[in-house]
């Protein structure tokens, strides 16, 4: 069982003590952990100045029965797809609440850090981020600009930090794909009261491993507990994705046909 003085150990054993971190972990990867993710959440704020955890959330999104030209949507084929699952509303997302869990998917130590009394949480519909001793980034997002906390991350000397995962959930990625100038895509979500548009939504994660072997120098390895877990500072981050897609503007595309977003891409270039 990976005790609270391992975790904070192994964490500090990274080039990440008293710095700012964006945070992708699966607990279930660690091992039995003393203290659950409780434990975990304590050890990375005991580490760093400032820790954030996407909180997305993908039920509120909605989609239109038409929309942008080449937005990496079939909006005939989403319908079908509504209509087949029994609904008979176009609208039947979640309305976003700020108290909402994240999604599943997210991981239980997004919601565990949700939900501390001292966390805060930005209020992007779709993209939501939650953070401890991190208001000024959590304020930077806007509706236009959903991942802007990661690039006010990267000014502070930001790292990334994936604990048991790969680069296809480092969301980091995504917005140095931006800065890169790669094509991005028109969403919607649903308020209590509203529908909104969501620009600037990205596009797919499945092809991001590939950028793995350019990050060797730039990133840092332990294992703590039953995990790999690596540190990798934003900005080394954002300059190895923009080389990389100014040498090849169709690397980190996955290669599934079905993919709708890749597929809008490659038309572009």
């Amino acid at each position: 069982m990976v005790t609270f003085r391992e975790l904070l150990a192994g964490f500090e054993a990274l080039p990440i003590r008293g710095r700012a971190v964006i945070a992708h972990a699966s607990y279930k990867s660690l091992g039995r952990v003393q203290g659950g993710p409780k434990a975990v959440i304590d050890a990375l704020l005991k580490t760093c100045a400032s820790v954030v955890i996407p909180t997305f959330t993908y039920g509120t999104m909605v989609t239109p029965l038409a929309g942008p030209p080449n937005n990496g949507l079939d909006y005939a084929a989403e319908e079908a797809n509504r209509r087949a699952g029994g609904s008979s509303l176009t609208y039947d997302a979640l309305p976003f609440r700020s108290d909402m869990p994240a999604d599943e998917e997210m991981g239980i130590l997004a919601e565990t850090l949700r939900r501390r009394p001292d966390a805060k949480r930005s209020l992007h519909p779709i993209f939501s981020f939650a953070g401890v001793n991190a208001e000024h980034t959590l304020g930077r997002q806007t509706i236009y600009d959903p991942l802007a906390p990661i690039g006010a991350l990267a000014e502070k000397d930001g790292w990334a930090l994936l604990i048991g995962v790969d680069h296809t959930v480092n969301t980091s990625i995504h917005y140095a794909e931006k800065l890169a100038g790669r094509r991005q895509f028109v969403r919607w979500a649903r308020l209590s009261r509203r529908i909104v548009e969501c620009p600037n939504f990205p596009g797919d994660s499945a092809g991001f491993n590939e950028i793995a072997p350019y990050l060797e120098n730039d990133a840092q390895t332990v294992t703590v507990g039953e995990a790999r877990v690596r540190a990798i500072p934003l900005s080394q981050l954002f300059i190895h994705v923009k080389a990389l897609l100014k040498a090849d503007p169709l690397a980190l595309l996955c290669q599934l046909d079905s993919c709708g977003r890749c597929r809008a891409v490659r038309e572009t270039i």
